[in-house]
Order: structure tokens, then sequence, then C-alpha cells
């Protein structure tokens, strides 16, 4: 899911409505479920990205060494690689290839997306305790003890 659209959802459901205290109250498990599903669902892809840039770097290694089978060449529609690669400097390489670096940071964008929805999760677990000092805050205000 984009991370904007995420926002938006977020910017929507996540006001209170001070006048419906109870019902806001009754909507926290609603809110949790909802935002727990998209949480997960986006910590799976960020699992996938992981998953995929380790294949990636691997691929990326056996390439870089010449230790990469045609078969395997011909499929990702690679050439072979030309220069030759010294052992200390095959880091340096990898950590320049601009596939890994696209793949790393497209698993930064996913990270933040993950961080996010789980310091949300930890609002919306929260949530009860705005809620309630809503209420004593109304019952101050107006002299009930």
């Amino acid at each position: 899911m984009n991370f904007d659209k995420i926002r938006e959802m977020v910017a929507k459901d996540i006001s209170i409505d001070k006048t419906e205290l109870g019902d806001e109250s009754a909507r926290i498990p609603q809110l949790h479920n909802k935002y727990l599903n998209v949480f997960h669902d986006e910590r799976l892809i960020l699992h996938k990205m992981f998953a995929e840039y380790k294949i990636l770097r691997k691929n990326k290694w056996e390439w870089m060494t010449g230790k990469m089978s045609q078969e395997l060449l011909d499929s990702l529609k690679w050439e072979p690689f030309q220069q030759r690669v010294m052992r200390q400097d095959l880091g340096l390489y990898l950590d320049a290839d601009s596939d890994l670096t696209e793949q790393e940071s497209k698993i930064a964008l996913q990270t933040e997306k993950v961080e996010y929805l789980e310091s949300l999760l930890k609002g919306i677990s929260q949530r009860h305790w705005v809620i309630r000092n809503s209420i004593e805050w109304r019952k101050f205000t107006q002299g009930v003890v």
C-alpha cells in the first residue's frame, strides 16, 4: 500500500469526536484491527524484499566473480562481467551496484512504513487513555467529582 494512502487513512481515522467519546472508545478495537492487518501485510512485504535482496546480492556476487552459470546469465539477461575484481574490492563493487542500491532504497522506504504503522498501533492502543483524560477533564470543568 502506498505510504501517502496510509497517511490519508490515518488522518481520517485518528481524529476523536469529543462529543461522542463513548463511540470513540468503542471504535478502538476496530481501528486497532484495521491497522494491525495493514501492518502485517506491509511487514510481510518487507520480509520478502529482504529475501529478494539477498538473492540479488548473491547473484551479483556470482556475476562479478565470474562464477555465474551461462543459463542464469541468459535468464537474467545479463552480459558476463568484464572487469577483474580483487576479492578485497568486491564489497565496494557490490555496495555501488545500481540494482542493489535501488533495492536497498525500497527496503528503507518499506522499513519506514512498517515503523510508522508500528508506532500508530502503539498510539491506538493508548487511545483509551486520551479518551479517559477527556472525560475526566469534562468532569472537572463541570464541577463533577
